[in-house]
C-alpha cells in the first residue's frame, strides 16, 4: 500500500517497502556467518584454498562435509536480501527522479552479485556431498568455481551496485559527499578486481570490494532519502529526461 504527501505542491509517493539499510545488515550478517561457520564447526580449520594440491582440497571437504553445507546454505541465504536491496534502491532512485542509466546499472550489478553469490553457495554446499568429493579432480574444479563466483563474480557485481548508487547520489546530493566519494573508490577497486584472475597479487582487492562494498551499502541504505528534497530541484533538471 502507498500513501501520499504533498511536497512543494506536488504529490510524492512514499513506499512502505523494506528498509535498504536493514536488508544490507542482514546480508552482511549472513555472509559473515557463512565465513565463521567453518572454523566454528571444524574447531579452527578454514577452507583449503583451491590453489592447494587437488588431494588436499578434496580431503578437506571429504572430512568436513557439514561445515561446507552450512557455509554454503548461509552464503546462499545472504544473497536474497542483497537482491531485494538492489530492487528497493532502484525503485527509490526512480521515485527520486533519477532518469539516467546509473540506477539500472546498479540494479544489474546487484542482481548479478546476488546470483553469483547464490551460485557460489550452492557449489559450496555440493562440496559437502561425499559422492561429489570422491572424485578429486571434480572436487577441485568445483572449489575453483565456488571461489570465482563468490570472489570475482560477486565483487564485480557488487561494485556496479555501489557505483550505480553513489554516482547519482554524488551529483544530486542524496548522500554526504564523503560517503559518495568513498563509494566510488570502493566501486573502482571492485571493478579492477577482475584483473586478479591473471594477476594473483591483486587478489587483495577482493576482500576490499566485498566487505567495503557491503558496509558502504549499509550506510547508504540508512541515509538515502525517501523523497526528493526541494534543494535538489536544480540538479534534477540535469538528470531527468524531458517529458
Amino acid at each position: 500500500m502507498t500513501d501520499h504527501t504533498v511536497v512543494d505542491g506536488r504529490s510524492a509517493a512514499r513506499s512502505g517497502g523494506p528498509h535498504p539499510g536493514v536488508l544490507a545488515i542482514v546480508s552482511l550478517g549472513l555472509f559473515l556467518a557463512s565465513l565463521a561457520a567453518t572454523p566454528l564447526i571444524t574447531g579452527g580449520q578454514w577452507f583449503v584454498s583451491p590453489f592447494a594440491p587437488a588431494a588436499d582440497a578434496a580431503g578437506f571437504f571429504r572430512h568436513n562435509a557439514t561445515s561446507a553445507q552450512v557455509a554454503g546454505m548461509l552464503q546462499f541465504g545472504s544473497a536474497v536480501p542483497l537482491g531485494i536491496f538492489a530492487a528497493t534502491v532502484y525503485a527509490r532512485q526512480l521515485r527520486l527522479g533519477v532518469r539516467v542509466p546509473g540506477p539500472a546499472i546498479g540494479f544489474f550489478g546487484g542482481i548479478a552479485a546476488a546470483v553469483f553469490l547464490m551460485l557460489s553457495g550452492l557449489i559450496t554446499w555440493l562440496l559437502g556431498r561425499p559422492e561429489v568429493v570422491a572424485d578429486t579432480a571434480l572436487a577441485q574444479a568445483l572449489a575453483f568455481l565456488a571461489n570465482l563466483t563468490g570472489g570475482v563474480g560477486f565483487v564485480v557485481g557488487l561494485g556496479l551496485l555501489v557505483a550505480g548508487t553513489a554516482v547519482p547520489s554524488l551529483i544530486l546530493g542524496f548522500l554526504p559527499r564523503w560517503l559518495a566519494w568513498t563509494g566510488l573508490v570502493i566501486a573502482a577497486l571492485s571493478e579492477l578486481s577482475f584483473l586478479s584472475m591473471v594477476l594473483e597479487p591483486l587478489q587483495f582487492l577482493l576482500p576490499v570490494g566485498r566487505f567495503g562494498g557491503l558496509v558502504w551499502l549499509i550506510a547508504a541504505g540508512f541515509l538515502l532519502p525517501r523523497r526528493r528534497a526541494a534543494a535538489n530541484q536544480e540538479g534534477r533538471a540535469q538528470w531527468t529526461a524531458p517529458r
